[in-house]
C-alpha cells in the first residue's frame, strides 16, 4: 500500500510538470499561428504580463482582455512569427502552485517601408502557475527581452 501510493505522488508530479511545460508550448504554438483568442486563456482571469527590456519594464497588462488587445496589436506587426522553447526549469512546485524559468528565442518578419524585416528576440520567461479545477494556468509572467537583433531579410 506504501509504495503504490509513493508511486502514485511521483506520477502526479510528473504529470504536473509535463502540464506545465505543456503550457509554455501550447502558448508559443498559438502565438505563431496568431490565435489570441485561445493563448490567452492559458492564463487566469486576472493574469499579468510585465515586459523588460534593457532591465527596465516596458509593458504591465492584467486580465485577458488587456492580454488580448496587446498581443493581438503586436503580432499584427508581422507576417511570419517563430517561437524557439529551448530550457525550461522548475524552480518551485507544489499540489496547486507552481514558479518556471523558460528560455525561447523569438523570431518576427514583418515588412517596414517596403522592406522584408527580422526581429530575433531572446527571451527569458519566469511564470508563476496556479492548478484551478485541474488545469494548470498562468498567473503571471515575467518576459525579459535580454538580446534584439533587427537586420533586413535578403
Amino acid at each position: 500500500m506504501k509504495e503504490t501510493n509513493i508511486n502514485e505522488q511521483r506520477i502526479a508530479l510528473i504529470e504536473d510538470k509535463m502540464a506545465i511545460k505543456n503550457v509554455v508550448d501550447v502558448f508559443s504554438n498559438l502565438a505563431d499561428t496568431k490565435e489570441i483568442d485561445k493563448q490567452v486563456l492559458l492564463f487566469t482571469e486576472d493574469g499579468i504580463v510585465e515586459s523588460y527590456a534593457d532591465g527596465e519594464i516596458s509593458s504591465s497588462l492584467k486580465g485577458r482582455q488587456q492580454l488580448k488587445d496587446a498581443f493581438s496589436g503586436f503580432l499584427s506587426n508581422f507576417h511570419t512569427v517563430y517561437h524557439q522553447n529551448g530550457q525550461q526549469t522548475i524552480d518551485e512546485l507544489t499540489s496547486d502552485t507552481a514558479k518556471t524559468t523558460s528560455y525561447c528565442r523569438v523570431i518576427l518578419v514583418g515588412t517596414q517601408e517596403g522592406k522584408e524585416i527580422k526581429t530575433t528576440l531572446y527571451t527569458i520567461y519566469k511564470d508563476e502557475f496556479v492548478k484551478l479545477d485541474g488545469v494548470w494556468l498562468i498567473k503571471k509572467r515575467q518576459s525579459n527581452f535580454v538580446h534584439r537583433e533587427v537586420g533586413e531579410v535578403k
